[in-house]
């Protein structure tokens, strides 16, 4: 058999030396040999590793069997650069040089690292093509971006909570919700802020990322929450656009603005309710109130306080939106509540011009100052009546009367003590509103009562003078005095049968004519011995002056028999008839 020689390069000259195959093979056999105890004894270079820049805060490092992704540049010892790229390595299903993948271990995110490498643990004796030659030792400047476990879950933190959280977020729930999305290494990729608008979605659909879905679960309105989702939950190999890119973890700070079902009805919480409520509002009523109006997380988007005007409408008409008309049946006048009423039932996913957002949930708190029925009439409450009342007023009666006015809801709005003296009126001559007028009817004297008055018996839908449009007044009213009055366009009347005949008892003296002085003296005496009454409130002989121009006819001064006969007009429809 033929001799086979190798040959081999030994010493620093490089001389050729040829070898028989067999001893080439035995120092070969020993060459490795000599290379595995080096090994064991530690004595091959191993990583060399420069952690030139490590974040403040570091809550993870790498481990085998992590998924990482990171940027490098490659050079080599002299400072060549050969590469340069984005890696995304998984530890144990790694195809990165050994080296590479032992030097990004207990690494942090954000983390900057200079990694230089050995043959042995790069490419060794073979290289890589014509890029990396044999045996050369290779430098990493490495800043890792991602990193993330096969067996990792979302992440929740609570930034922050409501103590008052009567409701939490569950499947089939609608929510609104504000957010920043970042990657790991800080970098905002998307935000709800900056679009000026909440991301509003059904939760448990599918529409959702998972790991998004996963930690809106529980949360509060006015809960903010910080979720860490690891690529499989998020947009997995696929990224999204340029802004994320495949296997990203994604953080979100999220604050819960809204959430509802599609089942909810208006919850109604009375906060303060008046004893004794003497009625409770029904359809065909109208109501005013005032009400601050917010949103979920606080944010008030309408007051009536304001503008300092009431809201009025009718109840059960489809005037105001459904949820509202429908919280304010059975309300009673003084009371408080507070209405949440879901989109459905409010302004739906259309919201109102730029001040209801789409899909918002409403909180009203309502304070009822007053409602009425276009059919009421004067409610009277009498306070205190003498026992022995035999006289009371009516209309043409002349009135002394003291009396307080405020709204339904305390609210003073005007009062006689305001003035040097009560005042003076003659009721049914329309000198009063009607309700007022009606309330003063039937009273004793020092008789006190309570009447409640409806707008359209008081001021009606324009209002008064520091009084409301369709305010519902409570009047609180006392009799002072009392003048029985006379029929409206009468000066005198009779309150027992007149003499028959009636000129000669007026006729003093007997002598067929009765001046005024005569006149005058007749009907005194009438009015003395409860025989007549003269129109209250006039000066008396201003009234019996009119009364004698009256009968005196023709105007020489004094009163015949035959001007005391009653006259028949016959353009009117019947005769008209003169005090006497």
């Amino acid at each position: 058999m033929d001799l086979q020689l190798f040959r081999v390069y030994i010493g620093p000259d490089n001389h050729n030396i040829y070898l028989p195959l067999a001893l080439f093979l035995q120092i070969t056999a020993l060459t490795v040999l000599f290379t595995l105890i080096h090994v064991a004894c530690g004595q091959l270079e191993n990583v060399i590793i420069d952690r030139y820049f490590i974040p403040t805060h570091c809550s993870r490092e790498v481990q085998i069997g992590d998924y990482v992704r990171y940027q490098y540049n490659g050079t080599f010892e002299d400072g060549r650069k050969f590469d340069s790229r984005l890696v995304n390595s998984v530890g144990v299903e790694s195809k990165v040089i050994p080296g590479l993948d032992k030097g990004v271990q207990g690494m942090c995110v954000n983390e900057r690292r200079k990694i230089t490498i050995p043959s042995h643990l790069a490419y060794g004796v073979l290289g890589a093509g014509s890029v990396i030659p044999p045996d050369a030792t290779l430098v990493f400047d490495v800043l890792l971006l991602d990193l993330w476990n096969k067996e990792d879950k979302v992440q929740i933190r609570t930034l922050h909570k409501q103590q008052n959280c009567k409701r939490t977020v569950m499947p089939s729930d609608f929510v609104r919700y504000h957010y920043n999305g970042s990657l790991l290494v800080g970098n905002l990729f998307d935000s709800s802020h900056l679009q000026n608008s909440t991301y509003d979605s059904y939760v448990g659909q599918g529409s959702l990322l998972k790991g998004m879905e996963e930690g809106l679960l529980g949360m509060c309105v006015g809960e903010r929450r910080l979720f860490i989702i690891p690529p499989f939950l998020a947009y997995d190999d696929k990224g999204y656009g340029t802004k994320v890119p495949p296997y990203a973890t994604l953080i979100f700070d999220v604050l819960l603005v809204d959430v509802f079902n599609v089942k909810d009805d208006v919850n109604v919480e009375v906060q303060k309710i008046p004893q004794p409520c003497r009625r409770r509002a029904v359809g065909g009523d109208f109501i005013r109130y005032h009400y601050n109006g917010t949103f979920q997380d606080g944010t008030v988007f309408d007051s009536s306080y304001s503008r300092n005007s009431t809201y009025n409408t009718f109840i059960g008409m489809g005037y105001v939106i459904a949820g509202i008309d429908k919280a304010l049946q059975g309300v009673c006048v003084g009371e408080w509540r507070r209405v949440t009423v879901p989109p459905h039932l409010a302004y739906g996913e259309n919201g109102s011009g730029e001040l209801i957002p789409r899909s918002a949930v409403l909180i009203f708190d309502l304070h009822i100052i007053d409602f009425h029925n276009p059919k009421d009439q004067v409610e009277i409450k009498v306070i205190y009546k003498q026992a022995d009342c035999n006289l009371t007023s009516a209309a043409n009666d002349l009135i002394m009367y003291r009396y307080n006015c405020s709204l339904l809801d305390g609210t003073h709005l005007y009062s006689s003590d305001d003035y040097p003296e009560p005042p003076r009126v003659t009721l049914g001559q329309g000198k009063l509103i009607a309700g007022l007028d009606e309330g003063l009817q039937g009273m004793c004297v020092l008789e006190r009562r309570e009447i409640t008055v409806p707008p359209h018996l008081a001021h009606g839908t324009n209002g008064a003078l520091g009084v409301p449009s369709n305010a519902v007044l409570l009047f609180e009213l006392e009799l002072l005095q009392l003048q029985k009055g006379v029929p409206e366009g009468f000066l005198f009347i009779w309150l027992k049968d007149s003499p028959e005949p009636l000129f000669p008892a007026m006729d003093m003296n007997q002598d067929q004519e009765v001046p005024l002085e005569e006149f005058s003296a007749f009907i005194k005496l009438q009015v003395a011995e409860s025989q007549g009454r003269l129109h209250p409130g006039i000066d008396s002989d201003t009234v019996l002056r009119d009364m004698f121009s009256k009968q005196d006819r023709n105007a020489d001064g004094k009163i015949t028999e035959d001007e005391l006969n009653i006259i028949v007009n016959e353009e009117e429809e019947g005769p008209k008839h003169e005090e006497l």
